[in-house]
């Protein structure tokens, strides 16, 4: 069996407060792109394996690949193995949530082979247990998510707008991001949901735009700051770091735009990782 895994971008992120329990509240506009990794799983081999073509993937059970299998499995009632083979697309420790993505693969794929013994509420709740990100891939559409990342809101009205995605080559780690985050900081643009969805409705996705973890991510890798810089010089309408890090995208009017900026880009900085992709809305 194979199946893709789509990465995704925040348009809006807004961390609104901690919990107890170490996880951050949130407000967010998580959209999928075309930037997959694909998943090849064959079943019934004698013990489970999994391999990737990325040298920083993990393979054991600090995969959330394998974890999504257990969990399953459990869920299910069934002890089966499994060989999966991961072909890495989407750049690690990129804030495009490529782990949380090949999870969701990974629980859609199995849920599908065995006649679909959960239905989506129910895929989606074990997806929880996996990681915040999870459900949301399992949702498969453009959507506001509240809380840490579960409460999920769809929205209909989002143009498959061309992408240029940027990954400056240096992963980021989500936690120090987190914990150089000024939350005094983090008041000068805030937008409520209201406003969020009326700038959906209008496709006015530039204006929408924000990431309250850009000081942090910038002031620890600055090529984040000038990638960011550098869409904009190249026609973006808008661009943004996503996530907690490192990749940043920008939104482009048109698909001539996008192609003649991601090769500009790509001649400029050849050491940069550029991918020209879009929106995906269905």
């Amino acid at each position: 069996m194979e199946i893709k895994s789509f990465a995704k971008v925040n348009l809006y992120l807004e961390i609104t407060g901690k919990r107890p329990d170490g996880y951050h509240e949130l407000i967010t506009v998580m959209c999928l792109i075309d930037l997959h990794d694909t998943l090849r799983i064959e079943f019934q081999p004698p013990v489970t394996r999994l391999s990737c073509n990325h040298a920083d993937v993990p393979s054991d059970e600090a995969n959330l690949v394998l974890k999504a299998a257990r969990t399953f499995f459990q869920a299910i009632g069934r002890t089966d193995a499994l060989t999966v083979s991961i072909d890495k697309k989407i750049p690690v420790g990129a804030g495009l949530g490529g782990g949380s993505s090949n999870a969701a693969a990974m629980l859609t794929a199995l849920n599908n082979h065995y006649q679909q013994p959960l239905d989506k509420a129910a895929l989606m709740t074990l997806a929880g247990r996996i990681g915040a990100d999870v459900p949301f891939f399992i949702y498969g559409r453009p959507a506001l998510a509240m809380g840490i990342g579960e409460d999920l809101t769809p929205f209909d009205n989002l143009s498959e707008s061309p992408v240029v995605l940027i990954y400056p080559g240096k992963p980021l780690s989500t936690g120090e991001v987190y914990q150089r985050l000024n939350f005094g900081l983090t008041k000068s643009k805030k937008i409520n949901t209201q406003i969020i969805f009326r700038h959906i409705r209008k496709k006015e996705i530039p204006a929408l735009l924000h990431n309250d973890l850009e000081p942090p991510a910038f002031a620890m890798n600055p090529e984040i700051a000038h990638a960011k810089t550098v869409l904009l010089g190249e026609g973006a309408a808008g661009a943004l770091m996503s996530g907690s890090g490192s990749s940043v995208f920008g939104i482009y009017p048109n698909p001539e735009d996008a192609h003649k900026a991601c090769a500009d880009i790509k001649a400029g900085y050849a050491h940069w990782d550029v991918f020209l992709t879009k929106l995906r809305t269905g």
